[in-house]
């Protein structure tokens, strides 16, 4: 899906067009019935997963599993941590050898929910998702043939992966893996946060700032591109459709989306991220270069709208968007099963 700058300004005309000035309060919950829909409280289905409880616990294994990198010191839950928001809070993570990424690691919380993975998109779904870290020289560096003999050495994994994909004769395979570690990471949701109360019909659960805050994020354009489910990451969007910022939150040898598609529109395209939990999940931007969250909400009214916000303004849709911190998922930390003589060993 690719947007223009001309239908990403008239959707937000659209969407400001719905709240002129008269409008009656009473309609506010309306609009934004009509434009966001809450979390559920449990998973929903993984697009080309046939979930099981003894998928989602395999998964679960393997997200926290060191040993699916070279070096046996990265998994996972390093470079999205699940009691950090799902993020690691750094600009960008660090991976094997210490070598750093390219943008800042998007969380894992209600990814399910986007219209694709990675900033770029390169990824349709988690189970696609799962297994690229696995395999990126940077990140966790090992091959899949690699992966595959790590855990079949493992002998704990053979009967965890039996119960996951019975009937299969050889279920250690990077397929199942990354099915696997998907169904787990589709449980991880943050239900019941105060702006979900609001959308299920409890007036009371936003505060009079917090309303003043949604209403500017309507009107001024913002729900064009944050909206849906995960308020974001439901389409691609130009960083700087107005006016691009400065290098250090749009570095110019980052094409984005373009580096998948090979689309001269794509260039310095990108996912709309979500702004679930966002309170949670500095810094900010593909970049990760803004640890403020009041500038970063500046930084995108300016490029992506054109519009330089009053300081009472930004405050007000900060107050709004701490409203989409939810319920944090509570995860057991797991007992991996051990290695043995016949274990690859690390390799650093």
């Amino acid at each position: 899906m690719k947007t223009s700058s001309l239908a990403l300004i008239t959707l937000a005309t659209s969407v400001a067009s719905l709240s002129l000035p008269g409008f009656a309060q009473s309609t506010l919950l309306g609009q934004a019935q009509a434009l966001f829909k809450p979390i559920p409280e449990s998973a929903p289905a993984t697009p080309g997963v046939a979930k099981t409880p003894a998928m989602v616990a395999l998964g679960k294994a393997l997200y926290f599993d060191p040993r699916l990198s070279k070096s046996h010191n990265i998994s996972c839950n390093t470079c999205h941590q699940i009691g950090l928001g799902g993020v690691d809070m750094l600009p960008t993570s660090i991976g094997h050898n210490w070598q750093k990424g390219g943008r800042n690691a998007p969380t894992v919380l209600n990814a399910v929910f986007n219209t694709a993975q990675f900033w770029d998109g390169r990824a349709a779904d988690l189970s696609e998702q799962a297994v690229g870290p696995i395999q990126n020289t940077i990140e966790m560096a090992i091959s899949p043939e690699h992966a595959v003999a790590q855990l079949s050495a493992i002998p704990g994994y053979q009967t965890i992966f039996s119960a996951a994909f019975p009937g299969q004769s050889q279920p250690v395979t990077l397929a199942n893996i990354g099915a696997s570690i998907a169904a787990f990471e589709a449980t991880l949701l943050t239900p019941k946060a105060p702006f979900d109360r609001y959308l299920r019909g409890d007036e009371n659960a936003l505060t009079a700032a917090q309303k003043t805050g949604l209403k500017l994020f309507m009107d001024k354009g913002c729900a064009s591109c944050h909206n849906g489910i995960n308020v974001g990451g439901g389409m691609y969007a130009p960083f700087g459709v107005v006016e691009k910022p400065g290098a250090d939150f749009l570095p110019p040898e980052d094409k984005g989306r373009f580096q998948v598609t090979s689309t001269p529109s794509d260039e310095y395209v990108f996912k709309v991220p979500t702004l679930r939990n966002i309170q949670l999940t500095p810094p900010y931007f593909h970049s990760g270069k803004s640890w403020d969250l009041k500038q970063a909400i500046a930084v995108m009214a300016s490029s992506q709208l054109g519009q330089e916000l009053a300081a009472e303004e930004v405050a007000n849709i900060e107050a709004f968007l701490l409203t989409l911190t939810g319920e944090q998922p509570q995860v057991t930390y797991p007992i991996l099963p051990p290695s043995s003589v016949n274990t690859p060993r690390p390799e650093l």
